[in-house]
């Protein structure tokens, strides 16, 4: 099974995982594999292993019978590993750390924070001045680098905003999600976080720290 580690962020092919003979039951279907109530109708939970770093993943999912839809989540770890890096404000680390923390339960709840965060970055930090997202996204587009400008657009066209006038606003409203598109949002702004705020932190530090040499040395500070 293919897919992105929540641990190490890595995408892998990842590696069947015994279930541990403690919790081994009848119901146990492969090695890595058991069904609670029945094969038809009930809870599937299968037991995977990154190859990249050695954790373990838990996966389930929800079969509520014929004509139901079945619903697959990551058990195991609850919420991806994703740091945030501290030269990024407060406010807008909390909307991406929920974010982040909700998407294992809700896809349509993690991209709804998640463009209520894109947001606020292009507004506060991409000096965008309209109201909808989608416009907000089209006035910063050309201050971005090429590959980021890609990037950042590419959410229109996962998010499908010409159907979905709500999410061309991004009024934080719950509904629908293409799959892969609150990861991709998240994404985005990890992008944006080194653009805006990490990249210009590092530049300020390496910046100060040559400054305080040419003061120790009687020249002038660099501007």
């Amino acid at each position: 099974m293919k897919g992105r580690c929540p641990h190490c962020g890595h995408d892998v092919f990842y590696t069947p995982e015994p279930v541990h003979p403690s919790i081994q039951t009848q119901s146990t279907i492969m090695d890595n594999t058991f069904v609670t109530l029945s094969e038809h109708e009930g809870v599937t939970v299968s037991f995977w292993s990154c190859p990249n770093c050695g954790h373990t993943v838990v996966f389930s999912k929800i079969n509520l019978g014929k004509d139901r839809p079945v619903k697959a989540r990551t058990v195991w770890p609850f919420a991806a590993n994703r740091h945030v890096p501290s030269s990024v404000p407060k406010h807008i680390m909390k909307d991406y750390v929920e974010s982040a923390e909700v998407l294992p339960i809700s896809e349509e709840a993690s991209a709804a924070l998640s463009r209520r965060c894109l947001q606020t970055v292009l507004k506060e930090s991409g000096g965008a001045k309209k109201n909808d997202l989608s416009d907000q996204i089209d006035e910063v587009l050309p201050s971005l680098p090429t590959t980021l400008r890609e990037s950042v657009d590419h959410i229109r066209v996962i998010g499908n905003f010409a159907a979905h006038s709500i999410k061309s606003k991004a009024s934080g409203q719950i509904i629908e999600v293409q799959v892969g598109e609150a990861e991709w949002n998240l994404d985005v702004l990890d992008m944006l976080f080194d653009f805006y705020y990490v990249i210009p932190a590092k530049a300020k530090e390496k910046r100060d720290a040559a400054n305080l040499k040419l003061k120790a040395a009687g020249k002038p500070p660099m501007k």
